[in-house]
């Protein structure tokens, strides 16, 4: 059994450890590479607009996904966030954590700010989150090709959008 939580910023040791390791056995998933991940600060900022929820099976670290309002200093896009670092560690697929990860950011979202639309983007070839994205409602509007380029080769993404309101 697993539970879901907020990863506040005062983990970022932790949260960066589980999530470059996941980079390293995923690399060709994401758009950022371990080195990326080294130099980067912790994604959110601990805020109803800005957070990072963690899947835990007992104390160890199963799943990561984070979220944030988009035009944090611009009012035409406040509107809108995006689900973006999503992660659930090799060893816990298939056991629902993602869907679960997904549904308590919708649930957040819809709760507590008046966001009407979340966007993330995915990998072409990552049929099984695409999959799962478009199981909550998620739909595609953009294809990138060539978007990344990671070891001589590149990788298409698609950009989905879920309407909330």
């Amino acid at each position: 059994m697993f539970h879901i939580s907020e990863i506040p910023s005062s983990h970022a040791l932790l949260y960066k450890s589980f999530f470059l390791q996941g980079l390293i056995d995923d690399e060709d998933n994401f758009r950022i590479s371990p080195h990326d991940e080294m130099e980067s600060s912790f994604p959110t900022l601990d805020r109803v607009d800005s957070f990072t929820l963690g899947a835990f099976v007992d104390k160890e670290w199963a799943g990561v996904v984070s979220f944030e309002r988009d035009g944090a200093t611009r009012e035409k896009l406040r509107h809108k966030g995006t689900l973006f670092r999503m992660l659930v560690g090799k060893e816990y697929r298939g056991q629902g954590i993602g869907r679960q990860l997904i549904q308590a950011v919708i649930d957040r979202v819809k709760r507590h700010t008046d966001i009407e639309q979340i966007n993330l983007t995915v990998i072409a070839d990552n049929h099984g989150a695409k999959k799962l994205y478009e199981s909550f409602g998620f739909r595609t509007f953009s294809v990138e090709e060539r978007a990344t380029k990671w070891k001589g080769r590149y990788f298409t993404e698609e950009q989905m959008a879920l309407w909330l309101r």
